[in-house]
C-alpha cells in the first residue's frame, strides 16, 4: 500500500484534512453522523471534511444532470485537497459497499492518499455470499453460485481484493481516524510516507 505524506499545499501547522467517505449522506441522521465524525477528527488533530453538495443553494434551478455533475466535481475537488480519507464500507443495499464510496476510495488511492476503511464485517466476503446464496465448489474447486455459475471471489479477503489490498481496515470510524492520524502525523514529522 504505497501512499504519500500529507499534502504539500497545507500551511505549516495546519491540521491534516480528511475526507469522510461513505453512504452516510443518504441517512436521515446524516448531520449528526458528520458532526460525530468531525468531533472524532478534532480529537485526533484532524480536520474532517464531509462530502459536498457542489456548492448549490436551496434555490438551485439546474437539471438533475447539472446537479449530479456539480456534486461529482465538488467531491472530487475535496478529495484532491484532502490529505487522507476514511470510508464507511459497510454493506449498503446488499453484500457490497456503496458504489460511490468505492469510487472515492479508488480515486484517493490513485492520488496516493492514505485510505483507512471501517464498517467491514469480520468474516470473508465469500462466507457472506455463501450465507445468502446457494454456492458450491465446481469440479476445479472454484467456489461458484449454483444458479448462475458466477465465481465467488475467494482468497480469504473481507472485501474485494482491490479494496482489501489498497486500504487499511479498522473496526470503527474512531479506530480508522486514529490510524490515519498516526500515519499523517508521522509522515509530516519525518517527511517520508
Amino acid at each position: 500500500m504505497e501512499q504519500t505524506a500529507a499534502s504539500p499545499h497545507q500551511p505549516p501547522g495546519a491540521r491534516p484534512r480528511v475526507y469522510l467517505a461513505g453512504p452516510d449522506i443518504f441517512f436521515r441522521g446524516s448531520a449528526a453522523i458528520y458532526a460525530r465524525l468531525k468531533a472524532l477528527c478534532e480529537r485526533h488533530g484532524l480536520l474532517g471534511v464531509e462530502p459536498s453538495d457542489g456548492g448549490m443553494h436551496e434555490g438551485f434551478e439546474g437539471s438533475d444532470a447539472e446537479r449530479a455533475q456539480r456534486i461529482y466535481e465538488g467531491n472530487v475537488a475535496l478529495i484532491r485537497e484532502a490529505d487522507g480519507l476514511i470510508a464507511n464500507l459497510a454493506d449498503f443495499r446488499g453484500l457490497e459497499p456503496d458504489s460511490g464510496t468505492v469510487f472515492e476510495v479508488g480515486f484517493a488511492v490513485a492520488l496516493g492518499k492514505p485510505v483507512v476503511v471501517y464498517g467491514v464485517p469480520e468474516d470473508s466476503y465469500a462466507s457472506r455470499v455463501c450465507a445468502v446464496r446457494d454456492c458450491a465448489p465446481d469440479a476445479d474447486g472454484v467456489l461458484r453460485e449454483r444458479d448462475s455459475g458466477v465465481m465467488v471471489e475467494g482468497l480469504g479477503q473481507r472485501l474485494n481484493l482491490m479494496l482489501g489490498c489498497s486500504t487499511a481496515i479498522e473496526p470503527s470510524a474512531e479506530a480508522a481516524l486514529a490510524r490515519l492520524a498516526q500515519r499523517l502525523c508521522s509522515a509530516g514529522r519525518s517527511g517520508v510516507p
